[in-house]
């Protein structure tokens, strides 16, 4: 056992290493945007300086399975807009529980809101019927336990700038820090929204629309076709095929919405399997995309992206296990003094630096209040190694595709988000 932990922490610090280091790439495209696109305007109007000639109608569709706990807090979010000219779809997909009855509800009290539902036939299919009633131009899909800002809608509309630009991604942060676990979670999603996700809007290769918030083109998804209903990532399948038809992504860090992150272990294992499963099945269905030069800087990146979240989890468990039974039998010496002074002395610190940035881009400080909760990132790390091994285990055995989403807790730990009333504001 001591073996294998010891093979385990060397394996987990090369790795914290080298993903320093590439974070480090990405680093100046990341400050580009920043100065490209220098913060929130709430009041610049959606049609200047966009592609739209005139305030577009908006719709939001949100799917919804045995959202009960949530649902109203999210629809009430939206209402609460800003922006006057939207619709809400909420299509509830065969809940056992009440989220029909309290969608319907707050469609009785809000006028812009409409309640369907439909007999059980998961993500997609509740997506499709949404856009399916949909009268926006822009429509954007949200997941139920999102919660809105006065001025996310407004500052989706204000990341349209070019005509290429078919899709946006918006900013997506934890809701519920009640546990050490999301606290966690809350603090190195900074990585990815405040540091990646900036750098490869610039390099015009952002991989996915987030579920939690997107907004898309009317006439770009009447290009590309309805969301697929076989898969468990239609998020990032649909956000590929959008690439696929000469469009691409842009992201709206400022477009906040507030969402519940796993608040166990097991939630968490569940989600990030959910997402590695969603990866290989899109990947494997648009493999032609992968380093195809055709579809530009997108069809490169597929190259990385395919070797750093499916290729590398697999090198890092084989290391760990080659370096483990070869120290149970004694025939792996000591690591050199001066390779765990690089990994303790480089990789940390770089780890960290970046995560400062990243924070910062994010205008995002009060959570640095949880950087106590980084010691528990090397068990974090180790542990989502495994991830990709028990997703391709999933897929070779052919496990079903369903839903498997959070059980949601109904929290709320960000001040502002929901008033007396117990609705969003």
């Amino acid at each position: 056992m001591s073996a294998f932990l010891g093979a385990l922490a060397t394996v987990v610090s090369v790795t914290v290493l080298v993903a320093g280091l590439l974070r480090l790439l990405f680093v100046p495209f990341s400050l580009l945007f920043e100065v490209r696109h220098r913060g929130p305007d709430d009041t610049r109007p959606v049609d200047v300086g966009t592609i739209f000639t005139e305030p577009p109608f908006v719709t939001v569709v949100v799917p919804a399975y045995n959202e009960g706990v949530v649902l109203e807090n999210c629809l009430r979010s939206i209402a609460n807009s800003a922006y006057d000219r939207y619709e809400v779809i909420c299509v509830d997909d065969g809940s056992t529980d009440d989220t029909y009855a309290v969608a319907q509800a707050v469609a009785d009290e809000l006028g812009p809101v409409t309640a369907l539902t439909q007999a059980n036939a998961g993500k997609g299919a509740a997506l499709n019927t949404g856009i399916a009633h949909a009268r926006g131009s822009v429509l954007m899909l949200v997941d139920a336990d999102g919660l809105f800002g006065p001025h996310t809608i407004t500052r989706m509309l204000q990341a349209f700038r070019q005509e290429d630009v078919g899709a946006v991604c918006g900013n997506d942060r934890p809701v519920n820090l009640d546990r050490v676990q999301t606290r966690f979670l809350a603090l190195i999603s900074h990585l990815g929204t405040g540091l990646m996700r900036r750098a490869m809007h610039e390099l015009g290769c952002l991989p996915i629309v987030s579920g939690n918030i997107g907004a898309f083109r009317r006439d770009v998804l009447d290009v590309v076709g309805a969301v697929r209903e076989d898969t468990v990532g239609e998020d990032l399948e649909l956000t590929w095929r959008v690439y696929g038809v000469g469009y691409r992504v842009a992201f709206a860090p400022h477009a906040l919405l507030y969402a519940e992150s796993p608040s166990t272990p097991r939630a968490l294992w569940r989600q990030r399997v959910r997402w590695a499963r969603g990866l290989l099945q899109v990947t494997r269905r648009h493999r032609r995309m992968v380093g195809n030069l055709r579809y530009g800087a997108f069809g490169a990146f597929l190259v990385f992206n395919t070797v750093t979240q499916i290729v590398v989890p697999f090198l890092q468990v084989l290391a760990v296990l080659v370096i483990a039974s070869l120290a149970a039998a004694g025939d792996v010496p000591a690591l050199p003094a001066n390779l765990w002074t690089a990994l303790v002395l480089v990789g940390l610190p770089i780890s960290v630096v970046l995560l400062l940035l990243a924070v910062a881009l994010d205008r995002a400080p009060r959570d640095l209040r949880y950087v106590w909760t980084l010691l528990a990132w090397p068990v974090y790390s180790g542990v989502m190694s495994l991830v990709m091994v028990r997703a391709v285990w999933l897929e070779l055995k052919g496990a079903e595709n369903r839903w498997n989403k959070l059980d949601r807790t109904g929290t709320v730990s960000v001040d502002g988000l929901v008033d007396d009333s117990g609705a969003s504001s």
